[in-house]
């Protein structure tokens, strides 16, 4: 004769199949469809059920309730192995426990130390008095690796020179005992803020978020976040690195002659403009300085001149995209026989310069002179004695 035990479990088998074949779920769970999982940490399976109502049955949550994790397929009669945890035992084929509170519908489980061996997906069952169901519609896929995933870099909105952005970073913490810890490697000083977050399925993460005001010297340059997961007396890492894109106003604008020697009247010249800017420069515009005043002459990156008697002088260029503009130190286009006028200012620092010069002379001079007196008139004196 059958022990009660084995009829119940019978019993309760021969009920969830009833209500499969009907269409009706005899147990309704809620848990991730996937978790990634560590070799020799742990892993957390967020769970919580329900009891549809066409049951007859209504939870009861004074009624001891245990829960029992079905390995590959959730008809396990046939397959008893299958069965890898029941909390109702001591001796299990996976160490772990069921961390939720059974009698408010959690069952949230943690299994340790896991290998990879434990890769599968797996069913859960309730099994109290007098009900007992298994939900054969969902399950959790579990895959067990050697090393951790990559952790995921975002950035908040348009990285801009001089506008503070935030990164953001973040790992999945399937051992939410152990998470991660995330570590920044940034081409600039920071202050990182670390913390453990729920997402939407239960499952946990790691978030760290760091914010600086980027320059037009961070533009492409690499950043890198890395994940390191404790396991046992061991980490594993790994890691994730993006090249920053900074949009920035035109830096570094120069603008070129060639030749840069003095030319004939009636040769050509070339004028280039180069500057660095993120979106690339759209539009290069040269301006001489006529009367001591800009002029706008042309526009486009190269300008060619054929001299003509008027056009020596002083040039410069504009360089201009979506952020602002660069504008470059002047450059001179010298004309081979033209003579060059003296700037009114060399006159007026020479003429102080000897003035300063004529200055000093004269009080050398009294000085010495006073010397000379003060030293004939010693030696009157000393003959007169």
């Amino acid at each position: 004769m059958a022990c009660p035990e084995n009829m119940f479990f019978l019993i309760g088998l021969f009920m969830s199949g009833v209500l499969a074949c009907f269409g009706e779920r005899g147990l309704i769970t809620t848990m991730p469809d996937r978790l990634d999982v560590l070799t020799g940490s742990c892993v957390q399976i967020p769970c919580a059920f329900e009891i549809p109502d066409q049951n007859d049955y209504t939870f009861n949550s004074t009624i001891l309730t245990f829960g029992v994790w079905i390995k590959e397929s959730p008809q396990f009669a046939q397959s008893p192995n299958n069965v890898i945890f029941n909390s109702s035992k001591t001796d299990n084929s996976y160490q772990g426990k069921i961390t939720g509170n059974i009698s408010q519908k959690n069952c949230t489980t943690v299994f340790f130390n896991v290998t990879t061996s434990y890769s599968d997906k797996y069913f859960f069952r309730i099994e109290s008095q007098p009900y007992r169901g298994t939900d054969p519609d969902k399950s959790v896929n579990i895959d067990v690796r050697d090393l951790p995933p990559s952790p995921i870099i975002t950035v908040s909105g348009e990285v801009k020179e001089g506008t503070p952005v935030s990164l953001n970073c973040s790992a999945v913490a399937p051992c939410p005992e152990h998470p991660p810890e995330l570590i920044w490697t940034l081409p600039t000083q920071f202050t990182p803020e670390n913390q453990l977050q729920e997402n939407p399925d239960q499952t946990k993460s790691v978030l760290s978020t760091v914010t600086f005001t980027p320059s037009y010297l961070h533009h492409e340059k690499n950043i890198t976040c890395t994940a390191v997961y404790p396991v046992g007396t061991s980490n594993k890492t790994a890691e994730h690195t993006m090249m920053l894109n900074v949009s920035f106003s035109p830096k570094d604008t120069s603008a070129s002659i060639s030749p840069a020697d003095p030319v004939l009247v009636g040769s050509c010249v070339n004028l280039t403009c180069s500057s660095t800017a993120n979106p690339p420069v759209t539009n290069f515009t040269w301006f001489q300085i006529s009367g001591g005043k800009p002029t706008q002459e042309a526009s486009g990156q190269s300008y060619t001149l054929n001299v003509t008697v008027g056009d020596g002088g002083l040039y410069y260029c504009e360089a201009r995209n979506s952020h602002g503009l660069g504008k470059s130190k002047e450059v001179k286009l010298a004309i081979k026989g033209q003579e060059e006028p003296v700037n009114p200012k060399v006159y007026e620092i020479i003429g102080k310069t000897l003035a300063l010069l004529f200055l000093f002379s004269l009080i050398v001079f009294f000085a010495w002179r006073r010397r000379t007196s003060r030293l004939s008139n010693g030696f009157e004196t000393t003959d007169s004695s």
